[in-house]
């Protein structure tokens, strides 16, 4: 049988946030808020197991986006007197808050929803962080002055919180990095080493997230402008190839990366994206499983996890819940073909 997971985010409830957005308004405040985010996890753990999923996430329903979820709790950052600044090399335009002085964190970051996560579920759960060179393209820098040292010094910080969420008891632990398909040169460069980094001294399973972004205009748009065939990968998976990180979680349905691209990923655990995050259209258990068949030809079948694309929280509630059925039922499906072979 295939391990089935979700990227990371999963829509919040119309009770808890303001829906279908990427930065949504919170609905509550205070105590009242930090129960709603917890009932709100609670409700997506038994989805996710109700649909037969067998890693089991949070489905970053305590954070509002999933950078500044991480950030809010790191001294150095000033978040009352954000910036508008370009993100995914000026793709589009978000408020972002400013590096001001050297970076610490305050404390731990997520214990309460990795401990919550632990106590709800005996099965395998996965938490995610974001990647170092994706917290430096989504924040403004006023104090580093270089990419790559602000990338480091990220990266400290999630080595402390992510040796915390191992001693919680998460089995797998992902670093999101839609940056290295944008800025393939820095991600082979420098930012697989920062991603190393941050995943230092870790025992447990070790994954990287890179896509081509949630489904939303501005992702999509550029998605258009990249061409019969999307090789951004392949700048970075020989890297990660020779890397310490054990699984590398990718965009596969209805993109336009080329299959043999998985290839380069020999020896890693690839997180293969059979869920589209783009389209309301819910997947059939065929097509899953007829995307697995054909990640196969470069994957070995002991190495292949069926994953969505990227995040659903931008989502309804009932595409999500009805694409993450169709997750686990194709790969039982796939596990069936392959078994009458």
């Amino acid at each position: 049988m295939f391990d089935t997971a979700i990227a990371g985010s999963l829509p919040k409830p119309a009770w808890l946030a303001e829906t279908e957005k990427l930065w949504p308004q919170w609905k509550a405040q205070g105590a009242e808020l930090a129960q709603a985010k917890l009932d709100a996890t609670l409700l997506w753990i038994k989805a996710q197991e109700d649909a037969g999923l067998s890693v089991i996430g949070d489905g970053e329903q305590s954070r509002q986006h999933f950078v500044h979820g991480f950030l809010e709790q790191i001294e150095g950052i000033d978040f009352e007197h954000k910036v508008e600044m370009g993100i995914r090399n000026d793709r589009y335009k978000a408020m972002v808050p400013q590096v001001v002085a050297p970076l610490k964190l305050k404390g731990r970051v997520h214990a309460a929803e990795a401990r919550f996560l632990r106590a709800h579920t005996t099965r395998r759960i996965k938490f995610t962080l974001p990647g170092p060179l994706t917290i430096v393209d989504t924040v403004a820098d006023r104090y580093y002055g270089d990419r790559r040292q602000l990338a480091f010094a990220f990266a400290e910080l999630l080595n402390q919180e992510a040796l915390a969420l191992q001693a919680d008891g998460v089995d797998v632990i992902q670093f999101d990095e839609p940056a290295f398909n944008v800025y393939m040169a820095d991600a082979a460069e420098w930012g697989v080493q920062a991603l190393e980094r941050a995943a230092q001294g870790l025992s447990c399973k070790t994954a990287v997230h890179i896509c081509y972004g949630y489904g939303i205009k501005a992702n999509t748009d550029w998605k258009r402008t990249l061409g019969q065939e999307w090789r951004q990968y392949e700048q970075v998976f020989p890297a990660l190839a020779r890397s310490s990180i054990d699984q590398v979680s990718l965009e596969c349905l209805h993109s336009h990366v080329p299959p043999e691209l998985m290839a380069l990923l020999k020896g890693k655990d690839v997180m293969v994206g059979v869920i589209d995050v783009a389209s309301e259209e819910v997947e059939t258990p065929e097509e899953v499983a007829d995307t697995i068949a054909r990640a196969l030809q470069f994957v070995p079948r002991e190495h292949l996890i069926a994953c969505t694309n990227c995040g659903l929280a931008p989502m309804s509630r009932a595409v999500a819940e009805a694409k993450l059925a169709a997750l686990a039922q194709g790969a039982a499906l796939a596990s069936q073909r392959l078994a009458g072979h």
